[in-house]
């Protein structure tokens, strides 16, 4: 079942332009090193400012064990670093951690539904 981590940020305004760079660099980083997706989200709606990094892993162990890797790696520490100390409204930072659903046998078998 895929676990799905959505951190949501607000970056400085004075530093929009170094924060996206920084952002596509950290999506770049990950989805070609590690084991999982990585998108962005940016507003359509709402707060301007506000965006979403979204990774997408096969699962809870999956997401752990990319998250060790990750945090092992001098050249991704430094990365994230420079993101989250120069370029987010401190205190912004909001992360949920979402699983899908598995499928029930009777959801899908027309012979198990109620008359």
């Amino acid at each position: 079942m895929a676990v799905f981590c959505i951190q949501t940020f607000e970056l400085k305004q004075e530093k929009f332009a170094e924060g996206m760079k920084n952002l596509r660099m950290i999506q770049r980083f990950r989805n070609e090193r590690y084991q999982h997706r990585v998108e962005l989200l940016s507003p359509i709606s709402g707060a301007d400012h506000s965006y979403n990094l979204i990774a997408i892993y096969e699962g809870l162990a999956e997401m752990e064990l990319q998250n060790k890797k990750m945090f092992e790696d001098e050249e991704y520490k430094k990365l994230i670093g420079e993101f989250f100390l120069e370029n987010i409204v401190q205190g912004s930072m909001h992360t949920q951690l979402y699983r899908t659903m598995n499928e029930l046998k009777s959801d899908t078998d027309p012979k198990d539904k109620d008359n």
